[in-house]
């Protein structure tokens, strides 16, 4: 969709990004010790995406590995925000909720994309208010967009209504994170 920005529009809105500071990770839950490992075999942290992740592929979801758990973890949250988008907050691309803490990973294409069907997985609402992986889709010219992939250890399984966005998630977490970890994934349209 946003492939469609002419390029004139993505470079004069390069200067604003929505930042790392305002992603779940530092704005809501700073105070969580970093102790989890997030990996993904598909690209290492700070490296681009390969394509086939994006809106530019096929859109699927990346594989991912996490090592770590604290003792106690009953359920994982794993969430991702851009924070180069050029909004006020950072776009939500997934949130994939009560992971259970036995596994240790996500497959490619394990979770729901625009056009492939549905797991069995709880999802949160992206943006675009779909339960579903948004695959990156920056505006041509906008330059590089990091996207901060997220995952949460707590001490309970959340209990909220299906499909929720990223306010009722927060929220939901507040006094139950025991560790976070993170891996930063970047995606260009030239």
């Amino acid at each position: 969709m946003l492939e469609k920005i002419p390029s004139v529009i993505g470079e004069a809105l390069s200067g604003l990004k929505a930042g790392r500071e305002k992603t779940a990770s530092h704005a809501a839950f700073a105070d969580v010790p970093e102790t989890l490992t997030l990996t993904s075999p598909a690209f290492v942290d700070g490296a681009d995406m390969p394509a086939r992740f994006t809106a530019d592929g096929a859109g699927v979801s990346p594989p991912l590995a996490w090592t770590g758990l604290p003792p106690g973890t009953a359920a994982l949250v794993v969430l991702v925000e851009d924070a180069g988008s050029p909004t006020p907050q950072p776009l939500v691309h997934l949130i994939a909720w009560n992971l259970p803490p036995e596994s240790a990973g996500l497959d490619e294409g394990a979770l729901p994309s625009p056009g492939r069907p549905s797991s069995t997985q709880r999802m949160g609402r992206n943006s675009f208010l779909r339960p579903e992986w948004l695959p990156p889709d920056p505006p041509s010219g906008h330059g590089r967009h990091d996207y901060v992939f997220q995952i949460y250890a707590l001490r309970q399984p959340l209990h909220l209504a299906d499909e929720p966005g990223r306010g009722a998630l927060i929220e939901a977490m507040q006094g139950h994170v025991l560790a976070k970890g993170h891996l930063t994934g970047g995606y260009a349209r030239s």
